[in-house]
């Protein structure tokens, strides 16, 4: 993604402080500050900074860093002003960079660049996952920041002393012990110290690698990714809006709650800011989008899918506020030519990519986690306040709602297993 990109991605560790990227500015010259995903941050004297270019402040930072040229389209400048003063530049993974193309990269330095910044991700909890997921994740950085794990040594008393570098601070819960709970809303309780100490057994070495240490890290930060690549959201831009409150209560309040906007290649996902869990998941095929701007109305982002009320089948309707909702609207539609536009990978193609770590398999169609039982990456449509649609006759109605075309303009027509309307049975009650 390109720098006009603005402040779409949510802050990252580069933004916990009000920084500039222009750090002095002379009659000829600028010192640049890029940012990385690890908090560094790459200094660059530039001259005639107006006229310089994204691509040639790219590849500037690209010769700093001695990045292959895969990296041309792996990472992309970021501005990001999580309080729309003079933002920060960073350098990070491109949005419509493919995940089955990160699966072919050998340069280790990339490979710590993307796992860095999924790294980040997952501890600030912009990418929800489950507890045991996240043990899982927690290890292999155990296993970066303090090597293969040596029975005997003293392993617990590290982990304690740097629990929130390898789990999500909610996730974190000092209160009753060092390690008294590891749990999350609608997920059991974890096993806290032993279930990460556990994971960290299981991490697995690469025979013949252990000479030289950064070579040997490589295949970590390709698991890790891997693991991540299981994630739904994995790599996508991410927005700032707020939803409606289910009405509650005898007065029927509801009110509003803040939820991050998560976009790929792969589709939506609208994720409580607070609850850390997805509330919904959809793939193009299966929805319909428009928005609307504060000059017609409110800035909007309408998502319309399948659903169903009270048995009946609907459309429905997600209501989604915020100041980026044209640039969240624009961005689907991109992301839906881009992937018309790409053919899929071939099984050969497929068959050369590499494995995240020695001897372990690509990853599969369907990933375990998505079939667990209140996994945080699954809907809850139950704890969204949605307009539901359906047709009857001519006319558009609310609640018991028939339509024969959809409310939007814009769909994705992809052929079979594309977005459909509901269409009314004879069974249907009239409202």
């Amino acid at each position: 993604m390109d720098g006009t990109e603005g402040n779409a991605g949510q802050p990252g560790p580069a933004d916990r402080s009000h920084r500039s990227s222009v750090s002095s500015v002379g009659a000829r010259a600028a010192d640049v500050l890029v940012y990385l995903a690890d908090d560094t941050m790459v200094p660059l004297a530039v001259e005639n900074l107006p006229s310089l270019t994204a691509h040639e402040l790219h590849q500037a930072v690209r010769e700093v860093l001695q990045l292959p040229d895969v990296a041309l389209d792996a990472f992309a400048l970021w501005l990001v002003s999580p309080l729309l003063d003079e933002p920060s530049l960073q350098f990070r993974r491109n949005v419509f960079f493919p995940k089955r193309r990160e699966l072919q990269i050998h340069d280790k330095e990339v490979l710590r660049l993307l796992y860095e910044e999924a790294k980040g991700n997952v501890l600030a909890a912009r990418y929800p996952c489950d507890v045991e997921d996240c043990e899982a994740l927690g290890a292999l950085v155990c296993r970066v920041q303090l090597g293969p794990y040596q029975p005997g040594q003293p392993t617990a008393c590290a982990l304690r002393e740097k629990l929130d570098s390898f789990l999500p601070a909610h996730l974190c819960k000092r209160g009753h012990g060092l390690f008294a709970a590891l749990r999350g809303r609608g997920t059991k309780a974890g096993t806290g110290e032993q279930g990460l100490l556990n994971a960290y057994r299981r991490v697995k070495e690469v025979a013949g690698s252990e000479s030289e240490h950064e070579a040997s890290l490589s295949p970590h930060y390709r698991a890790y990714l891997l693991k991540c690549h299981e994630l739904p959201f994995y790599g996508s831009a991410f927005f700032h809006g707020e939803i409606d409150k289910p009405a509650q209560g005898f007065l029927h309040r509801g009110g509003q709650k803040p939820v991050s906007v998560a976009i790929s290649l792969e589709g939506v996902h609208v994720i409580d800011s607070r609850e850390k869990h997805v509330l919904l998941g959809l793939r193009f095929q299966e929805l319909s989008w428009d928005h609307t701007s504060p000059e017609e109305e409110e800035s909007v982002l309408w998502l319309e899918f399948d659903g169903d009320n009270e048995g009946t089948p609907v459309n429905k309707l997600l209501k989604i506020y915020s100041k980026q909702a044209e640039l969240m609207s624009s961005l689907i539609e991109y992301c839906i030519e881009l992937s018309q536009a790409t053919e899929p990978a071939t099984p050969q193609e497929s068959a050369a990519s590499p494995a995240s770590a020695a001897g372990s398999s690509p990853p599969p169609t369907q990933h375990p986690q998505l079939r667990r039982q209140g996994s945080v990456v699954c809907s809850r449509i139950q704890h969204l306040s949605t307009i539901d649609y359906v047709e009857e006759g001519e006319q558009i109605k609310r609640v018991k709602p028939k339509r024969s075309t959809s409310f939007f303009s814009r769909q994705l027509s992809l052929g079979q297993g594309s977005y459909a309307v509901v269409q009314p049975t004879e069974s249907l009650e009239q409202g």
